[in-house]
């Protein structure tokens, strides 16, 4: 007499697939080669539109407007040294690299121990000050354009790099401030709760032991503040008046401007794009899988 086996429970996920008719599998899964379709397609256009502008950077303006889908006859750098001169973007590109390095590095340091103050202690005053960041996230730019300028000129820092760094300071403080929250959040407790019976202090908790497991939140938070402040233009076209201090977009735009007396140099102009994009694609292709990483944890928290 054989043996008797109960069956094995059924789990939920295969209870749900034979819940599920033919007919709505079938549906999903055109939606879904839609989405992954319609997905790719925008990839691929994305890729184009960057591919074509890389070539007609290296083409001059004769040829771009008798074909514009042409490629280039062969490597010549000539739109880029008119760009790198006439455009002035060896000074643009000085200044865009002081005002992203200092103004990311700031907001992160000033970010990193307020988020990790806000994720470690639940009182009306820490839910008050996330309260405040989160609806900081609201305020869009153009609002507060105005009165950053007045501010400013009041204390004499318009028309000045200085100035500039503490406005891309304030500005992107409460979204730096709401990711890394959710980052120190996703931390484990344990090894905080071992250095606290050990007796260590709370910053000493923080710089030994927080900072270095979080150190894939504040890369990922220091990527997207350097992205978000190197192709800044508004702010930097509102508060800079003064040639010797424009950032890369702004220089762009001022060459655009000259070439409305001088006849247009639309090699030059895309040398220029290409200027201004390609160090962030760089970028974004070397450490774009650490952005994602950073960016999916503690989404759950």
């Amino acid at each position: 007499m054989s043996e008797y086996k109960p069956a094995a429970p059924m789990t939920a996920r295969r209870r749900g697939r034979r819940g599920v008719s033919p007919a709505l599998r079938g549906e999903r899964s055109v939606v879904r080669g839609l989405g992954v379709g319609l997905l790719w397609l925008v990839v691929a256009i994305s890729i184009a539109a960057l591919v074509w502008m890389v070539a007609q950077a290296f083409r001059d303006t004769r040829a771009i407007l008798d074909d514009p889908w042409g490629v280039p006859a062969s490597l010549d750098f000539g739109n880029f040294v008119r760009a790198w001169t006439v455009g002035d973007f060896a000074v643009a590109t000085w200044n865009s690299l002081l005002t992203t390095v200092v103004s990311s590095v700031l907001t992160v340091a000033i970010a990193a121990p307020c988020a990790y103050y806000l994720s470690r202690v639940d009182n009306k005053l820490t839910r008050g000050l996330s309260l405040y960041f989160i609806l900081g996230l609201g305020i869009p730019a153009q609002v507060i354009l105005i009165p950053l300028f007045v501010m400013l000129n009041k204390v004499y820092l318009t028309d000045s790099i200085i100035g500039l760094n503490l406005v891309y300071i304030g500005v992107s403080m409460p979204f730096t401030v709401f990711l890394l929250t959710a980052f120190f959040r996703s931390l484990p407790l344990e090894m905080e709760e071992a250095a606290a019976l050990d007796g260590t202090t709370a910053f000493g908790t923080f710089w030994r032991i927080t900072l270095p497991l979080a150190k894939g939140g504040i890369l990922t938070a220091f990527i997207l503040q350097v992205i978000s402040h190197w192709n800044e233009t508004l702010l930097a076209l509102t508060l800079l008046q003064s040639t010797e201090k424009y950032t890369l977009p702004v220089a762009l735009i001022s060459f655009v401007q000259q070439q409305t007396y001088s006849g247009a140099d639309w090699g030059g102009l895309f040398a220029g794009l290409v200027m201004v994009v390609l160090p962030m694609l760089v970028i974004y292709v070397w450490l774009g899988r650490r952005l994602t990483e950073g960016l999916t944890l503690g989404m759950g928290k």
